[in-house]
């Protein structure tokens, strides 16, 4: 069997997440192993980097597969690409050593989040960012994500339910920056628990509209109680951008995405 890498883009608009679920048929996980299984004529299983939530896009997905297959990786691309919806793209395929996994070989994970920062409707944009009409304040911004950077316990940020797992983790950077009509935020670390940063979102909007101090992040942080934190966010402006598979140090030495 050989194992293959591939690199996935995909407007998580009208899709129930990545996650395969028996409630079901639109995941993104489930068609691919629906395709996959008829190319290669035998079931498949493939896994991601991470799962996205329902209505969460990927710029660069990651995921891995074992298949039994005489086809080149260009071959397979192609292939996989002319059965894709005109949302979802594999835009590169390469085949791994039996032992790569997507997940669990993974080294950190960039996200962005858009923020369309102005009463006008984002009409092009729309199923993209989220809009957020009052002026946001950028450097108050910054300065509390000063506070959420390095390694610290997040279970004030996610969702998630089970407490036996840990919620530490690192983020190596935290990026503020407008962009004409958009506030564009830019997580860079090495995991993300459930909901984490679209709930960093929410928190740091709230700092964004004078509702809470940048200071606050380190009492919110201390009580890891999620409902010391802010508001999630909506979905449609979260996209994964990018996985890295290389060690920490290398990782550190090239610029993030977007730099």
């Amino acid at each position: 069997m050989r194992n293959f890498k591939i690199v996935i883009q995909y407007e998580g608009t009208r899709y129930q997440g990545w996650q395969r679920q028996g409630s079901t048929e639109n995941t993104l996980q489930g068609k691919f192993e629906s395709l996959l299984s008829r190319i290669a004529g035998a079931p498949v299983e493939i896994a991601a980097s991470g799962r996205t939530d329902a209505g969460v896009h990927a710029y660069g997905q990651t995921a891995s597969f074992h298949m039994d297959t005489q086809l080149t990786q260009e071959e397979l691309l192609e292939r996989i690409n002319r059965y894709l919806p005109e949302d979802v793209g594999v835009i590169s395929c390469r085949e791994m050593p039996p032992r790569f996994h997507a997940r669990l070989n993974a080294k950190a994970k960039t996200y962005r989040y858009r923020i369309w920062n102005s009463s006008l409707p984002p009409v092009f944009e729309r199923r993209l960012v989220w809009q957020v009409e009052e002026r946001l304040d950028a450097e108050q911004m910054r300065r509390a994500a000063a506070f959420l950077t390095g390694t610290h316990d997040f279970a004030a940020f996610t969702s998630a339910k089970n407490k036996k797992k840990s919620t530490v983790r690192t983020i190596h950077e935290i990026r503020v920056e407008p962009c004409q009509s958009e506030l564009v935020l830019t997580f860079t670390g090495d995991g993300f628990l459930y909901h984490m940063v679209r709930i960093l979102v929410g928190t740091l909007t709230e700092v964004g509209l004078g509702k809470r101090e940048a200071v606050d992040m380190e009492r919110i942080l201390a009580s890891g109680d999620r409902q010391r934190a802010g508001m999630l966010a909506p979905a449609q402006g979260l996209a994964l951008m990018e996985v890295f598979y290389e060690d920490l140090g290398e990782l550190k030495a090239r610029p993030v995405y977007g730099g």
